[in-house]
């Protein structure tokens, strides 16, 4: 195959000369430039690569088999002679390649096996703009290697869209080469952005659009592979479809169904490819013209309080776009249609979240562990993991045994580090190894790495793993009644899979098989935190071990289940879906993880029963296995709970009367006149706050909101107040004063002032107002009727007397003629009685 002249052909030259003389390059291509194909043929025969080979990692494996087939065709050869690739699960590689086009981790794990890269001389990181996981670690590692064990190796990044100079910066200052692309122009049409019920309308309509209103094939982006499926599914009844070759392009499908999805269409028909965002870079689709770009990728979210990854849908970003447009001009003039409008398009985000910012840390915290990186600014990061990501990663690792307490990789991390899978799905296979259930658990880890092998229908899906398992092994396919149906696409990759993870534990057939009844112990060896019991009620609720609540959205068999081992949900924070669950019997639970199961002594308030309980629990996690009450509970912490239980119920539960409530205000009005004198604080913020000091040792024998009618409220506030304090209280804020008519009176200290209601007639021949607080403080005389209604307050008695006293003698001898009201009220008798006895 004769190679056609491509953009990239220009810098090829320079791009050698400077490799030949620095440890690395950063080359910028735009889409289509042909730097994928072009640049590691060109430097095979370098001096300085010595006949060592080039590894390039793609982040992508549809990417990775498209680009090796591409180069060895240009070179007249078939994969795995001079250029070939290993990808998960598939290889094309010979004793001559020299050129591997590699992904999935399978560079980080030559970095780990031999950190100096033993007959490989450069290492190119391929679409570095995805900024995926693998290719940010495998660079700082490759970093790393460089400084200190392969000063020859060299390192070049190559990216269609991302700012060259950081990178190269990253690289100790490495040259940076751009080069031109080979863009036709595109015509963008905006449409309105339709709405989420409409989605799969709208993208119909948009693409019947495309057909009549263009030539060429159509290469249409869609968020996943469901909409991908309902899309296909319409369009295949419309009319401006009909003859047209609808081939969608996913990662679930098929090598062979993605090859033809990029293949040439046959002569004299149009072909539409409905794909995700797989096709933005890297791969050149034949014959494409038109782009119809539904505005949306969907993209994992790892929350770390939760400990779980869910996918979001979200706006594309600029970069992503741009990239999308530009499949439409890369052989030439083209059009692209994008629902969504100019405003929008506006308002996009310039480049996607790297995945190191949002993604489950787990795998690289182990990575990182085995490499023996305790301080992550000991590698060069464009973005470092975020703390509360790492910090999640590196507890599940250690709960998993991967990692000891102070966070060195164990012997049992390093054997999970060789598995080509999760932390948590290796460790689930070491463990199940040991209890003759391996077999069973390749079967396990190849099912839930790869996506579901059924497909929901219209009467939804069934979440139980177990009837996956029977598929895989060959056994009846699903009831179609029942609505699902079998991807054959998917069940051939889990069970090459399920094959390779036998051959990495050095299983034959089905040794260590197992029964499809243990598949929920071994889930819980992956997922601890996600074994989950029923709630109590009607509705199918769960409590998972890590505190999440989990529920099934539509009615399942598994419901029914007390226990179960949750294998893949969608991530709500506040009730997490349940798609993929096991389930477990409180048995093994009990057996297998008895180590973390912890007796747990509770004292403690219930608010709905207003009582303290004491129970002693069993508990794994955040669930309580069994819970019986518990008689022997310490009485201190029972009045510690019955503590609690008053500060939630607040200071109004406790038995007041009103001479305590007087006693609080008497000592307020004190601390008021004199805050430099030390009196105690009774305000019920004070109180609430010190309830253990005053009022806890006077709660025990009290369990119940009811048994506080039983508290000597009186003598727990005494502890609050000294002896010779209280004689002070009673002397300078006394309860009561008697009056001139031999009456003792309360004094009421409520206000800011303190009050003494007094009738008029027991005042007479008193010239002065009564004092307190030493004399300090003059009481606020309510001057009393005969029927008690206040006709004068005042202060100042002897001015009332030389005054205003005349008028209210008047309206009240009007009103009280039986009444006693003298002229002269200073030479008068006091009386409590209507009349003087003697007048």
């Amino acid at each position: 195959m004769q190679p056609s002249p491509l953009p990239i052909d220009s810098v090829l030259c320079g791009l050698r000369a400077t490799l030949a003389s620095s440890s690395g390059l950063v080359l910028l291509a735009p889409p289509g430039a042909g730097k994928t194909t072009r640049v590691p043929p060109a430097l095979l025969d370098e001096p300085w690569l010595a006949g060592q080979k080039i590894v390039m990692l793609e982040p992508r494996r549809l990417a990775a088999r498209a680009a090796a087939r591409r180069m060895a065709a240009e070179r007249g050869e078939v994969p795995g002679q001079t250029v070939g690739w290993r990808v998960r699960f598939d290889s094309k590689v010979g004793p001559d390649t020299r050129i591997e086009v590699v992904t999935e981790g399978i560079l980080t794990r030559m970095l780990q096996d031999d950190p100096s890269l033993p007959g490989i001389g450069l290492v190119i990181f391929d679409e570095f703009h995805e900024r995926s996981l693998h290719a940010d670690l495998g660079l700082a590692l490759a970093l790393e290697a460089q400084q200190g064990l392969r000063d020859d190796l060299k390192l070049l990044v190559m990216s269609a869209t991302l700012e060259g100079g950081p990178v190269a910066r990253l690289m100790g200052g490495v040259p940076v080469i751009e080069s031109p692309g080979r863009a036709f122009p595109v015509e963008t049409r905006f449409l309105a952005r339709p709405e989420p019920r409409r989605f799969i309308d709208e993208a119909v309509r948009a693409v019947a659009c495309a057909l009549d209103e263009t030539e060429g094939d159509v290469l249409v982006f869609l968020p996943g592979s469901g909409e991908i499926r309902r899309v296909e599914t319409r369009l295949a009844e419309h009319p401006a479809a009909a003859g047209v070759l609808l081939a969608p392009l996913f990662g679930d499908l098929t090598a062979e169904r993605q090859d033809l999805a990029i293949a040439p269409s046959p002569t004299g028909q149009r072909k539409v490819v409905l794909a995700t965002s797989i096709a933005e870079t890297s791969l050149t689709i034949e014959g494409v013209r038109v782009v119809v770009d539904c505005g949306q990728a969907r993209v994992p979210r790892f929350d770390p309080g939760s400990g779980m990854t869910r996918l979001v849908t979200q706006p594309v970003s600029r970069s992503g776009a741009d990239q999308r447009r530009g499949r439409a001009g890369r052989l030439g003039p083209g059009v692209c249609y994008r629902l969504w409008s100019e405003a929008e398009d506006r308002a996009l985000a310039p480049q996607p979240v790297p995945e190191i910012l949002a993604a489950d840390l787990a795998p690289l915290a182990l990575d990182l562990a085995r490499w023996g990186i305790a301080d992550l600014s000991t590698l060069a990061w464009i973005d470092p993991p975020p703390e509360a990501h790492l910090a999640a990663a590196r507890a599940v690792l250690t709960r998993l045994g991967g990692l000891d307490a102070s966070g060195r990789i164990t012997q049992h991390g390093k054997a999970m580090a060789r598995l080509p899978l999760h932390p948590r799905l290796a460790h689930m296979m070491l463990k199940a190894r040991e209890i003759g259930l391996a077999g069973l658990a390749c079967d396990l880890a190849a099912l839930l790495e790869e996506h579901d092998l059924l497909r929901a229908g219209r009467s939804g899906r069934d979440a139980d793993l177990r009837l996956r398992l029977q598929v895989l092994r060959g056994g009846e396919s699903p009831d179609p009644r029942h609505g699902l149906t079998v991807d054959r696409g998917v069940l051939g990759r889990v069970r090459q899979a399920a094959r390779d993870a036998r051959r990495r534990l050095g299983l034959r057939g089905d040794e260590q098989a197992g029964s499809d009844g243990d598949a929920g112990l071994l889930l819980a060896f992956a997922y601890p935190d996600r074994i989950a019991r029923r709630r109590p009620g009607g509705e199918p609720r769960y409590t998972l071990a890590n505190g999440q609540g989990a529920a099934f959205a539509d009615p399942e068999p598994l419901a029914a289940e007390p226990w179960l081992t949750l294998a893949e949900l969608d991530g709500d924070r506040r009730e997490a879906r349940i798609y993929l669950a096991a389930p477990i019997a409180l048995a093994e639970i009990e057996t297998h993880f008895a180590d973390d199961i912890e007796t747990v002594a509770l004292c403690a308030w219930d608010s709905r029963e207003q009582m303290v309980q004491a129970r002693r629990q069993r508990r794994l996690g955040r669930l309580v296995l069994d819970d019986k009450p518990w008689s022997g509970a310490d009485p201190d912490a029972v009045a510690a709970a019955m503590t609690e239980g008053v500060r939630e119920m607040g200071l109004g539960c406790l038995p007041w009367t009103p001479d305590l409530e007087g006693l609080r205000r008497r000592v307020a009005f004190l601390a008021a006149q004199d805050p430099e004198a030390g009196w105690p604080d009774l305000s019920d913020a004070a109180l609430l706050d010190g309830l253990e000091s005053w009022l806890t040792p006077f709660l025990p024998g009290l369990v119940r909101r009811a048994h506080l009618t039983r508290l000597d409220l009186a003598a727990a506030l005494a502890t609050l107040i000294p002896y010779e304090r209280r004689r002070q209280l009673d002397s300078q804020a006394p309860t009561h004063v008697t009056v001139p008519s031999g009456s003792r009176l309360p004094i009421d200290y409520s206000g800011e002032t303190p009050v003494l209601a007094v009738r008029l007639q027991e005042m007479f021949g008193c010239a002065d107002t009564p004092r307190i607080a030493e004399g300090r403080v003059a009481l606020l005389l309510h001057l009393l009727s005969p029927a008690r209604r206040p006709v004068q307050v005042t202060r100042d008695l002897a001015s009332f007397w030389a005054g205003a006293y005349r008028q209210v003698r008047a309206d009240l001898k009007g009103q009280y003629p039986k009444h006693w009201w003298p002229d002269d009220p200073m030479q008068a008798e006091p009386t409590a009685r209507a009349k003087p006895r003697r007048a």
